[in-house]
């Protein structure tokens, strides 16, 4: 009986796992790919001849369906093999589904061969190159948010760079700052 326990465990956890995370492996990507196609909109040749608006809105939603498609296919596919998240497989079989489904609609059979390696390859790219930025990204993190718990003078949870032209102030620089303003002003204010 101790076996069966921990047999359910496990696939309880790995249930909750794949399906508590979804809205960062589907819901943040499209919605990104919608805020990058209203972008798209607003830099597009089109955008004279069929209105900013509309434009924006279009290359909008059109951004939002193909991510949609592809992250749920991707997903689909993760679930269906039962693999990690970080398979690249995953992302090279939903890619071609996705392709093939949007292709159809799009262009026919001619086009369900084209679009299907097409989004194959680019979403299995895409997938690639997020895997390594993301050790790179969270470092950057880590960087920037170093100061947050500490117990510093300078306890903002933004540290500038020393090169930067902003500078938070201590005590005594902000005194002499406005020593000097009020100099300043009072030269300024006298006839």
């Amino acid at each position: 009986m101790d076996s069966t326990d921990g047999t359910l465990k496990e696939e309880s956890s790995s249930w909750y796992y794949s399906s508590h995370r979804w809205k960062e492996r589907i819901i943040i990507p499209t919605v990104l790919a919608g805020i990058v196609g209203g972008g798209t909109g607003l830099v597009s040749k089109y955008r004279k001849v069929h209105g900013l608006s509309k434009i924006s809105a279009t290359y909008a939603a059109n951004f939002a369906i193909v991510t949609g498609c592809y992250c749920g296919a991707r997903e689909f596919v993760r679930a269906n093999r039962t693999s990690k998240p970080d398979d690249l497989l995953n992302s090279a079989i939903g890619g071609f589904g996705t392709g093939a489904l949007l292709g159809r609609l799009q262009g026919g059979q001619a086009g369900a061969i084209r679009y299907s390696i097409i989004f194959a390859i680019v979403g299995t790219t895409v997938d690639y190159t997020a895997l390594k930025l993301k050790p790179l990204l969270e470092n950057f993190q880590e960087s920037v948010l170093a100061g947050q718990g500490s117990s510093e003078k300078n306890d903002s949870w933004l540290r500038l760079p020393e090169w930067s032209p902003i500078q938070v102030l201590d005590e005594e620089a902000l005194a002499a700052k406005r020593a000097r303003e009020e100099k300043l002003y009072g030269k300024r204010n006298t006839p």
